[in-house]
């Protein structure tokens, strides 16, 4: 089945070029092209489109930017993955963006492979990290260490399985449970830790020591 892609970002060369990239990819067609974030909301807005399967998000977007984009979508349509692709290069706005839910960070210079990758492993696992990304999760490490919440047995092992790549269905099966018993799970660790994706999840794991890259 085809994979439906949103671009929004205002340079139209870029955008062009970018479309023209992912549309040679096989299973995958850009069906929407906006220049910014209130482009992106009418269009998700309008029923007689499709939803996207994933969205690729400039930050440096007119009227409404990246960022403001990103919380919108978080709270009306935190089911769609979202990448970041950026030209800016900074670890705290790295973080920043994981932890309002986007699903990886890339720069702009990021070669056809890897974007492939990136759009694969999204769609597949959940999430993409580049380099850039794990490093700055990795200082992240050095900050405070959070309180341990109270985490039952099931909910460790649930936890330490979505540190892998491993599918929710996946974990599903590898724990000898439904689907929906899992997501149970995981909506009960977003809210005892705060949290809104399943970076969100690592992250923890990794800073109290529950896994190690």
């Amino acid at each position: 089945m085809t994979k439906k892609v949103y671009i929004v970002d205002d340079h139209a060369l870029f955008s062009q070029s970018l479309a023209v990239l992912i549309n040679h990819f096989e299973a995958y067609e850009v069906t929407f092209q906006g220049q910014n974030g209130r482009d992106l909301i009418f269009r998700l807005q309008d029923n007689t489109y499709e939803p996207p399967d994933i969205i690729l998000l400039d930050l440096n977007i007119p009227v409404m930017n990246g960022v403001e984009t990103m919380d919108w979508l978080m709270k009306n349509h935190p089911t769609i993955p979202v990448l970041v692709l950026s030209m800016q290069d900074d670890a705290n706005l790295i973080l920043e963006m994981i932890k309002k839910g986007v699903k990886g960070y890339l720069l702009k210079d990021i070669t056809p492979t890897l974007l492939k990758k990136a759009l694969e492993d999204t769609l597949n696992f959940g999430f993409y990290h580049t380099e850039k990304v794990t490093k700055a999760l990795i200082s992240s490490l050095h900050q405070n260490k959070p309180h341990m919440y109270e985490i039952k047995d099931k909910e460790m092992t649930f936890l330490k399985l979505a540190c892998t790549e491993k599918t929710y269905k996946e974990i599903a099966d590898e724990m000898h449970m439904s689907p929906k018993t899992i997501d149970g799970y995981r909506e009960s660790l977003f809210e005892k830790l705060e949290v809104k994706s399943r970076v969100g999840l690592v992250l923890y794991a990794i800073k109290n020591n529950i896994y190690r890259l």
